[in-house]
């Protein structure tokens, strides 16, 4: 058996029907991601001081900022897949189809994360500290809509865990058939989808751990998860094979990935000396007909 007998499959569908409605796999990993992420930082957050259902409070501001942010700069970057002649600007609001930047999601993000926390009563770098580790388990499950979408692949490859890819018909959402009625294959890349979400575990992972030993505080945890993922984008950016807009060569995300990865080292420098901020406790009222009293 040689090696271009072994490969990753790809699914021929991303969607599946029930009832009247249409649903998409991306969406349900983007929302497996959020599920997993607010499960996590509001573990977190309760370990900083923290109430139950502070982290809903936020993660209900944070969430759909996060998404329009993601859309606009996936559009705004990519705005040639949606106008100009033959195109279709009605596309850009079809996010099930994929498409959503990771620097307008946090960007957009923090600002709703920074309304919910302020209404929650929530110290801002508190949360987003707490938050930064949720964040890259949502990006690492969330890189699997991808797949379903035969999208986000890299240069052709032969290692043996190349990533077979099919013809997909937009409209239906399904691999292109031929006449024997087997998928149409593009040929076999490297599966950078794949790359990313190992390498957000990892950082996810790495994350925790330091945060455990050193007790980062003051957004030093935030700063570190923008760093980590950067490095990784960085390189996964190089290796990818799709069409994207350049500047002098490089792709806009590899440019905004290695400025961001030295925005996030500048950042942990500059607070990781102050010390953890922790979550007020919310005040319990005392009944009219007791007192407090001091011990003596």
């Amino acid at each position: 058996m040689t090696t271009t007998d072994f490969f990753l499959p790809s699914p021929t569908g991303n969607a599946f029907e029930l009832g009247p409605l249409t649903i998409h796999f991306y969406a349900l990993a983007i929302l497996a991601g959020i599920i997993l992420g607010t499960w996590l930082t509001a573990r977190r957050l309760r370990a900083r001081g923290g109430a139950e259902g502070q982290t809903l409070d936020i993660i209900m501001w944070a969430v759909p900022f996060g998404i329009v942010g993601g859309r606009l700069y996936h559009v705004i970057t990519d705005n040639q897949l949606y106008f100009g002649p033959g195109k279709d600007p009605w596309g850009a609001l079809r996010i099930w189809e994929g498409g959503l930047g990771i620097w307008g999601a946090v960007a957009l993000g923090l600002v709703g994360a920074g309304v919910g926390a302020r209404r929650a009563g929530v110290p801002f770098a508190a949360f987003i500290d707490a938050a930064a580790p949720g964040l890259l388990l949502a990006q690492a499950l969330g890189r699997w809509g991808n797949w379903f979408n035969n999208e986000l692949y890299g240069e052709p490859t032969d290692l043996p865990w190349k990533l077979q890819i099919h013809a997909m018909d937009p409209a239906t959402g399904q691999a292109q058939l031929n006449a024997d009625g087997t998928p149409v294959v593009l040929g076999y890349f490297h599966p950078t989808f794949l790359y990313e979400s190992l390498w957000c575990l990892a950082a996810a992972g790495l994350l925790i751990f330091l945060d455990r030993r050193y007790k980062l505080g003051a957004g030093a945890v935030f700063a570190l998860y923008i760093s980590l993922y950067t490095a990784g984008r960085f390189v996964f950016e190089l290796m990818r094979s799709d069409y994207a807009n350049t500047i002098l060569g490089l792709r806009v995300n590899t440019w905004a990935s290695g400025l961001m990865f030295l925005i996030g080292l500048i950042l942990f420098l500059k607070v990781r000396p102050y010390p953890r901020s922790a979550v007020p406790r919310q005040p319990t009222s005392t009944p009219n007909n007791e007192r407090q009293t001091t011990p003596e």
